[in-house]
């Protein structure tokens, strides 16, 4: 049963972005879009994201395996998991630009917030965050430029 709770933790966040990208991919209209300076190509996208997927699972994965993982923690995990998940509905299935801002924001907010949590207990999985953090910064840049030029 661990072992199959650890796969969970390692794959959960991968598993979510498959599903949003199979929910979205039929309304993703990236390369029609007016963007702001710096958007790169719409091919780096699914290579970034898979990228963090497999950091998110690592870090969470971890930091479960080393330390007491309490209520707080657990909630913030699975809301930014649920905010990254929902994002490219909004954006891009729903098209709501302006929420999608807000909703970065949030998501953002979240991941910061995840990485304080983590840095409490252990820092490997902390550090293991921040290039999503970095990237979701990023993507607040990509969708408020695009919400401005669209």
């Amino acid at each position: 049963m661990k072992h199959i709770k650890n796969i969970f933790y390692l794959t959960f966040p991968l598993f979510l972005g498959i599903v949003s990208a199979l929910i979205t991919r039929n309304s993703i209209n990236y390369n029609t879009l007016n963007k702001p300076p710096l958007s790169p190509p719409g091919i780096v996208f699914p290579i970034v994201w898979t990228i963090l997927y497999i950091l998110i699972g690592l870090s969470y994965y971890l930091y479960k395996k080393n330390t007491y993982t309490n209520k707080t923690e657990i909630f913030v995990y699975y809301l930014q998991l649920f905010l990254n998940f929902t994002w490219t509905i909004i954006f891009f299935t729903l098209e709501l630009r302006f929420l999608a801002i807000i909703w970065v924001l949030a998501l953002s907010i979240s991941i910061y917030t995840l990485i304080t949590l983590f840095l409490q207990k252990y820092k490997p999985s902390a550090y293991l965050l921040i290039p999503y953090l970095i990237w979701c910064l990023f993507a607040t840049y990509l969708t408020i430029g695009t919400y401005l030029l669209n």
